[in-house]
């Protein structure tokens, strides 16, 4: 056997050895390199989420996702709105100022807690133990309501109410008014939830 043969043979061997060890190696780094790149999910989990709110009704909530919570929108009926300042006396914190920077934008430190009157855009976990209150928006006496309920909400599992800007009721489990996220209308009918100022 020659000099040249052998030199041959060992080409093709270190080549191939060369080879299966890029191979291992880009098997290696391919799951790292994903494992560091954030995934699809996980951007969509921090993404601010566009809510188009032509079809809501005065009186009708409607809720979307964002960061896994739900954020209801509600369109406040004329009625609605002037039942707000009937519960002043009632609330634990009915100017927002506990919490102000955590729980309320500045610009919805105002009475209905919102940029435009007329729509309520509020996280929709109770402060108390993140239960989601359900929807009461009926006026007067009701079952673990008082008699002169303006309309609102009711968290079933310990009784904490809210009315309809999100304030919670005094001498409740909850601490603390319901959280009004960052948003902006990008539109009359178009509402981004998760920024507050236009990209």
């Amino acid at each position: 056997m020659s000099d040249s043969s052998v030199d041959q043979g060992r080409r093709t061997w270190v080549a191939i050895t060369a080879g299966a060890g890029a191979l291992g190696a880009a098997a290696v780094a391919v799951p790292f390199v994903s494992s560091i790149t954030p995934s699809e999910r996980a951007k969509a989990a921090g993404a601010a989420v566009e809510a188009d709110i032509s079809g809501l009704k005065p009186g009708e909530r409607m809720t979307v996702e964002w960061r896994g919570k739900p954020v209801w929108i509600v369109r406040r009926t004329p009625e609605q709105l002037a039942g707000l300042k009937k519960n002043d006396a009632q609330l634990a914190d009915p100017e927002s100022k506990r919490k102000q920077d955590e729980l309320t934008p500045a610009y919805a430190r105002n009475e209905g807690r919102s940029i435009k009157p007329e729509f309520l855009v509020a996280v929709g976990i109770c402060s108390h133990l993140g239960c989601s209150p359900s929807e009461k928006f009926a006026p007067g006496a009701q079952p673990s309501l008082p008699d002169d309920w303006q309309g609102g909400f009711l968290c079933p599992c310990h009784g904490s109410t809210f009315d309809m800007a999100g304030r919670v009721f005094k001498n409740k489990p909850a601490p603390d008014n319901l959280e009004v996220p960052p948003h902006v209308y990008l539109s009359d009918s178009r509402l981004l939830i998760g920024e507050d100022k236009k990209a």
